[in-house]
């Protein structure tokens, strides 16, 4: 595995979650409210499959499109680790999602590209995890134009998502809620703590009174 670009003072928190949880919205509010001081990592499987990569369910698809997602999202972070070494990183998800869609039967993913959760994990400061709607019995259509998910599937990945992202020393996170609002107050609150506690000598006023 290629060694990592990560400037000391960087800052890399992901955003994650089942399908239609809300993470998405919450980086781009994120960014307009404290403009240049974050830098929104796009999520890899948006960029590909709205791209023209082929989404299909067998799994010799899953484990190409997976494996490509996996190296583009990392590679996209390390790409603005570098070009921005001083700002804070929000990952519209990070390189751990891709083990929840990865083809169970061709066994562990990270030992598949050579690496391990704990070295995936590591890649990030912080971990906030936005629970799907779809916990809730909410529609999750509308808004990416790429997903395919119903309810229970949703529910099916953002609980294994969960299991893995949990794990992180550093986990945060923003339950179901049924106003989508107060969901998205809750979770830009959360990002606001987390980089408060981390990044302490930000400018405070880079980083208040965003909710």
């Amino acid at each position: 595995m290629s060694e990592e670009v990560k400037s000391p003072k960087s800052l890399r928190i992901v955003l994650t979650g089942g399908p239609g949880g809300g993470k998405t919205t919450a980086a781009d509010l994120f960014r307009r409210e404290i403009g240049e001081s974050v830098v929104v990592v796009p999520e890899a499987a948006t960029l590909l499959f709205s791209g023209g990569f082929p989404r299909a369910s067998n799994d010799n698809a899953r484990r190409s499109a997976q494996l490509a997602i996996y190296h583009v999202q990392r590679n996209l972070e390390d790409v603005q680790s570098a070009c921005y070494p001083e700002r804070i990183l929000l990952c519209d998800r990070g390189t751990v999602d891709s083990v929840a869609y990865w083809p169970e039967a061709d066994g562990d993913f990270f030992e598949y590209v050579g690496s391990s959760l704990d070295e995936e994990l590591a890649r990030y400061d912080a971990v906030i995890f936005f629970e799907t709607a779809a916990a809730g019995n909410i529609s999750i259509e509308g808004g990416n134009p790429t997903r395919i998910e119903d309810l229970s599937e949703a529910r099916r990945l953002d609980s294994k998502l969960r299991r893995f992202w949990s794990k992180h020393p550093n986990f945060s996170l923003v339950p179901h809620n049924p106003s989508f609002f107060k969901k998205i107050t809750y979770g830009l609150a959360t990002i606001e703590s987390i980089i408060s506690q981390l990044r302490p000598n930000v400018h405070p006023n880079d980083v208040q009174s965003i909710v």
